[in-house]
Order: C-alpha cells, then structure tokens, then sequence
C-alpha cells in the first residue's frame, strides 16, 4: 500500500487515536484524517472522502456498533473496526456490515500497518466478488429476457427456437444494437400489445 492512502481515523478518544494516527504516519501514511465527534458521521465521510476508514471504539455498547455497522453499510469503502472486547453477535454483525477487519483488544502501533493492508486486500476481494455476482445476475436476467423473446417469435411467427434466436441476432446485427437489446424491445412492444 503507499502512503498517498487518504485514511481516516474515527475514535472519540483523542489518546487512542493518536496511537492510530502515529502507527499509520510509521507505515508511511501522511494523508492522516482524524474525527472525533461521532454526530453526522456518513456526511463527514461523504465530505472527507477517504479511501479507507480506521474505526477504534474502546467499549461499544450495542447501540455503538450498531451505528458503525449502519456507516460501513452506507460508505463502501474498506474498514478496519478496533474493539476491546466483543461477542460472537458484534462479530458477526460486522461481517455482515462489511467491516473489512474486526479487531478485539489489539490497538498497538506497530500492527496498524499490517491490520489495514488486510483490511484493504479482504475489501478489495469482496468487492470483486460483488461485482462478480452483479454480472452473474445481469447475464442471468438478460438469458431469461432473450429467451422470453424468443418464446415471443417462435408463437407469432413459428419458428424453431433456432431461427427465433437467429432473427434476433441478424436484427441487432442489422441495427448495430445488442441482443439484448432488441430483445428487450421486442418484450416490451409484445406487453403493449397485448400478445
């Protein structure tokens, strides 16, 4: 990771976030933002803009962590949470959260470095595989829309599913169009219709 990370530390105790601030400045991190009031946090986020965020709560109470949960829903970026104590429902409603890592009772300085490094490689992977998904679930809406079209012409027209298929792709060939896209034209022309 190099030190042109904007990252900001959000700790109401201005003595651990020093600690904080400190590690990350060793590891060669300058761009260093620290907030203390915990009020407004999603639009102190917004306005800061970092690319990653470092959270220490001493002793969250549920309320605590269920707000930090509710930002690292909101912010999507990558997030390193530091509690001194936890239970097995806090951890889980973290992953849940997005929290990219958890740490209980392991504010030193000299893990902050390898503590984000993590937290940023543990993001990075889940937001790829989001992305992965995303896709996945395009490509899986765009068959079923394809093959609603086809559905379409073969009755109308009485093709076999081959030459429906053909039809479509010699269409958005024709027009410089996609597939899907003259499918979804198609499906939508055919509800108006009434077919």
């Amino acid at each position: 990771m190099s030190g042109g990370l904007s990252i900001l530390v959000i700790d109401d105790n201005k003595i651990r976030a020093s600690i904080i601030e400190q590690g990350l400045h060793d590891a060669g991190h300058d761009r260093v933002i620290l907030v203390h009031q915990m009020e407004g946090l999603v639009r102190q986020i917004a306005d800061i803009n970092p690319d990653v965020i470092v959270i220490d709560l001493e002793n969250p109470n549920r309320d605590q962590l269920e707000h930090m949960f509710q930002v690292s829903r909101a912010v999507r970026r990558p997030i390193a949470m530091f509690v001194d104590k936890s239970d097995s429902h806090s951890i889980e409603a973290a992953v849940d959260a997005g929290v990219s890592a958890y740490i209980v009772d392991g504010l030193k300085r000299e893990r902050v470095k390898s503590i984000l490094d993590m937290a940023i490689s543990r993001f990075r992977a889940f937001s790829r595989l989001t992305e992965e998904l995303e896709e996945v679930r395009s490509e899986l809406a765009d068959r079923k829309t394809i093959d609603r079209a086809k559905g379409i012409l073969m009755k109308s027209k009485g093709l076999s599913e081959q030459e429906a298929y053909d039809l479509l792709r010699r269409t958005a060939m024709n027009q410089s169009r996609k597939i899907i896209d003259v499918a979804q034209s198609l499906v939508i022309a055919s509800g108006l219709l009434g077919d």
